[in-house]
C-alpha cells in the first residue's frame, strides 16, 4: 500500500514524474552525498590537507560503493538524518589510514543541503526544457488561431469577443516570465552548502576558504557569502516559482475544462478520458489534472514558508518539514508540465463552435461596440440610452439587437460593420505579437 500517489503503481502513471522521482529515489540521494564526499576529500588534497593517494582512493571508493538504502534505515533514524550511517558504511570500504580523512570537517547538514543542490541543478535542466517545449508549442497554437474569433468571458458570462489565439498567449506569457525568473535564480539557489558544526568552518583552520573555493569548483557551484544551513530563503523562492508555475499550467488546464464543456464544445483535449458507465464521455482528464497539480503546491508551498523558521544555526524540526514538502513541489510541477507538454499539440480547436456561441447572445455582446458607433453621432448618453432600449427590445422578443438599433435611430452607422464579432476584437493581434515575440527572444537567450 502507497501513502502518496506519486510513488504508487496503481495512480503514478496519473500523477508521477519518473525523470524526476529518480532524482529523489534514495539511491539517487546516497549517490549525491558520495559526490560531495569525494569532491570534499579532493579538495582537501589540493589545499594540502590530505595526501593525493588518500583522496582517489576515497573518490574511488565513492564511486564504486552503492550501499542498500535499508541498511542505512536504523542510523538515520537514530541521528535524524542518514550521513552518519553514510559515513560510517564508506569507511568500512577503506584501510584505516584513509577512513580517517573521509568527511574531515564537514558536518551532515553541509553534505545534505550540497547534495540536494545537485539535484535540484538536475531537476532545473528537466523543467526548464519542458517550459521551453511547452513554449514553443503555445507560440504555435496562439499564431495559428490569431484570427479565430471566439466569445471572452468575464465573471463566467460572454463579454465581448476576443480570440483564441490571444486566450493561448495569454496561458504562454507567464511561463515565459516565470522561465526567466528560473534562470535569474540559478546563481543564488546553485551554491554550496559548507560551514561545520555550526557555520563557522573552524575545524579546517586557515585552509578553510582555500577548501571552500577547490570543493566549489569541483562540483561546480556558486559559493555563498556566508554557510546557509539555516538561511532557507532561497529554496523557498525556487518552490514558489514552481508553486507560480503550477499555478499559471493550472489557469489554462481551468480554462480547458470549461471550454470543453457540452454546452460550450469550443476546445476538446485531445486524450480524453472515458466513463465506466457513460460511453459517450470523453472527460478532460489531463486538464484536470493540471489544475489539481496547481491547488496541491499552493497548499504545500506554505510548508516550505513554516520550514524556513530555524532555531539558531540549525534546526532539526524545520529541516525535516522541508524534505517533506520540496520533493512534492517538484514533483508535482514535472508532472504538470509533462501533461501540459503531451496535451497541448492535441487541442482540437471548434472554431465553428466559437462563432456559433458568438451568436447567443442575440448581439448582445456587441452592444459596447454600438455605443461606441453611435456616440460619433448623437453623444455618449444618447448612445447608451438607444443601444439600451434596443436591448429590452430585442430580448423582449427573440430578436438581434441589429436588427432593433436602426428601428430607434436614423445614424449613418454601418451596422452590418459593427456586428461583425471580428471586427472588434481591439489590439488582440499586437498583444499576441508581444508576448509571441517575448517568447522567441526568451528561447533565443535561454535555448
Amino acid at each position: 500500500m502507497t501513502i502518496s500517489p506519486f510513488d504508487s503503481p496503481m495512480l503514478g502513471a496519473l500523477f508521477a514524474d519518473d525523470e524526476i522521482a529518480a532524482l529523489f529515489a534514495d539511491d539517487a540521494v546516497i549517490s549525491s552525498m558520495l559526490l560531495v564526499e569525494s569532491a570534499l576529500a579532493s579538495a582537501q588534497a589540493r589545499a594540502g590537507m590530505i595526501p593525493q593517494d588518500t583522496a582517489r582512493r576515497i573518490a574511488d571508493a565513492c564511486r564504486d560503493f552503492h550501499p542498500d538504502p535499508k541498511s542505512l534505515a536504523a542510523g538515520t533514524a537514530s541521528a535524524g538524518v542518514p550521513v552518519p550511517a553514510l559515513v560510517k558504511a564508506l569507511k568500512a570500504e577503506l584501510p584505516r589510514a584513509d577512513a580517517r580523512h573521509v568527511h574531515f570537517g564537514a558536518t551532515s547538514q553541509d553534505v545534505v543541503d550540497t547534495a540536494l543542490v545537485l539535484r535540484l541543478r538536475d531537476a532545473m535542466g528537466i523543467l526548464r526544457r519542458r517550459i521551453r517545449k511547452l513554449i514553443r508549442a503555445l507560440i504555435k497554437l496562439a499564431d495559428e488561431h490569431r484570427d479565430t474569433v471566439m466569445a471572452g468571458r468575464t465573471r463566467s458570462q460572454q463579454a465581448v469577443p476576443t480570440t483564441f489565439g490571444l486566450k493561448v498567449a495569454g496561458w504562454l506569457a507567464p511561463l515565459v516570465r516565470i522561465d526567466g525568473r528560473l534562470e535569474d535564480l540559478s546563481q543564488d539557489l546553485f551554491r554550496l552548502s559548507f560551514g561545520g558544526a555550526a557555520g563557522t568552518l573552524a575545524s579546517l583552520g586557515p585552509r578553510a576558504e582555500t577548501v571552500e573555493r577547490y570543493l566549489a569548483g569541483e562540483l561546480e557551484l556558486e559559493i555563498a557569502e556566508m554557510p546557509w544551513h539555516s538561511q532557507r530563503d532561497i529554496l523557498v523562492e525556487f518552490a514558489a516559482k514552481l508553486t507560480a508555475l503550477t499555478g499559471a499550467l493550472g489557469k489554462m488546464g481551468q480554462d480547458l475544462v470549461l471550454l470543453a464543456q457540452s454546452e460550450i464544445a469550443e476546445v476538446q483535449p485531445g486524450k480524453g478520458g472515458g466513463s465506466s458507465t457513460m460511453p459517450h464521455k470523453s472527460n478532460p482528464v489531463q486538464a484536470e489534472m493540471l489544475v489539481t497539480l496547481a491547488r496541491f503546491n499552493a497548499t504545500q508551498i506554505s510548508s516550505l514558508y513554516h520550514a524556513q523558521i530555524h532555531e539558531h544555526e540549525r534546526s532539526g524540526s524545520a529541516w525535516l518539514l522541508e524534505w517533506l514538502a520540496l520533493p512534492q513541489i517538484i514533483m508535482a510541477c514535472g508532472a504538470a508540465l509533462a501533461q501540459a507538454c503531451d496535451m497541448v499539440p492535441d487541442l482540437r480547436v471548434n472554431a465553428g463552435r466559437m462563432r456559433d456561441n458568438l451568436e447567443l447572445s442575440e448581439g448582445a455582446m456587441l452592444a459596447e461596440a454600438a455605443t461606441f458607433a453611435l456616440s460619433d453621432h448623437v453623444g455618449r448618453d444618447e448612445a447608451d440610452r438607444l443601444v439600451k432600449a434596443a436591448l429590452i427590445q430585442s430580448a423582449s422578443h427573440g430578436g438581434n439587437l441589429f436588427d432593433e438599433l436602426p428601428k430607434l435611430t436614423d445614424a449613418p452607422v454601418d451596422w452590418n460593420e459593427v456586428r461583425d464579432p471580428a471586427n472588434y476584437t481591439g489590439q488582440a493581434g499586437l498583444y499576441i505579437d508581444r508576448v509571441i515575440g517575448a517568447a522567441h527572444r526568451a528561447l533565443a537567450e535561454n535555448g
